[in-house]
């Protein structure tokens, strides 16, 4: 009887997840890309010829000079990700350690994965209720005698939503690391004359990091792209570039240039993920050497 070959063994694990790809990830992807390059017509339909117009619009290069309106836009979108990143770092870290050694873990798991019970929209909602001129936020200020604070609509109110909507997507997979730590490592570098914090920058963080990069990527990605957070609680005056490209291929009907922007973005963040997997690679070289 003749043994299967090596294809015939991988199709069946391979297959799906091969088709899945093509169909609903290449094939899409291909077709946007190719509608970046067409025109809109004057009824909104896609029209030939292939052109490099919609980028050139992007990037604010015109007959009358450059405009950096899109850039600006697209600059915004990268601080709040980055800034929503970093908040969910430097609050998300010491949290999942938290859990990871409290005897209630498995309730305090239960809360961080809580909120995604309910709809994103009513999330998003609630901050509006907290954030309004006669909001819950401004009762309890004038109950201490305070003055209400404006933060609806307001660029804060957007860095507050979309910090509390990604926290709980880098605090499961810094968690999952967490609780795979070896801590007889940190033992054996306080044995060697380590302090805690030199043995936890060389013993403990670096166990971190595959949970870390994980839950950093799952932020930064999403809130970079993000339109739903700023056109609620910044009542449409916070521009995003998602909400440019949301607009293209609603209101406006331009599809070949909302294709253009979700490409430029995703060019950008694609390119930010090489030079750091350039930069981890590198870096994991040396450390061999």
């Amino acid at each position: 009887m003749n043994k299967p070959n090596r294809w015939t063994r991988l199709l069946p694990t391979l297959g799906p997840g091969t088709v899945w790809l093509l169909v609903f990830t290449l094939v899409p992807t291909l077709l946007i890309f190719y509608t970046s390059f067409l025109q809109r017509d004057p009824h909104g339909w896609l029209s030939g010829p292939l052109t490099l117009e919609n980028y050139r619009r992007f990037f604010g290069l015109g007959p009358d000079g450059i405009d950096p309106l899109y850039l600006e836009i697209l600059g915004r979108s990268l601080l709040l990700g980055l800034v929503t990143t970093v908040a969910t770092v430097v609050i998300g870290y010491p949290f999942a350690f938290f859990i990871a050694g409290s005897p209630r873990k498995n309730l305090l798991l239960l809360l961080v994965v809580l909120p995604f019970w309910t709809n994103f929209l009513i999330r998003v909602y609630a901050w509006i209720v907290i954030f309004q001129r006669k909001g819950v936020l401004n009762a309890l200020l004038g109950h201490f005698g305070l003055d209400p604070l404006l933060l609806y609509p307001s660029w804060t109110a957007v860095y507050v939503g979309t910090i509390y909507t990604y926290l709980p997507f880098l605090i499961l997979p810094l968690y999952a690391s967490v609780e795979k730590i070896d801590w007889t490592l940190l033992e054996a570098a306080h044995d060697l004359g380590a302090g805690r914090l030199r043995g936890f920058w060389h013993a403990v963080f670096p166990q971190t990091l595959p949970g870390l990069i994980a839950g950093v990527l799952l932020v930064f990605i999403p809130a970079v792209g993000t339109f739903v957070i700023s056109d609620l609680l910044g009542a449409g005056k916070a521009i995003l570039v998602g909400n440019v490209i949301q607009q293209q291929f609603g209101a406006s009907r331009d599809w070949a240039f909302g294709s253009a922007a979700a490409f430029v973005l995703m060019a950008v963040v694609l390119t930010g993920l090489w030079l750091y997997a350039r930069w981890a690679g590198e870096r994991s070289m040396e450390e061999l050497v």
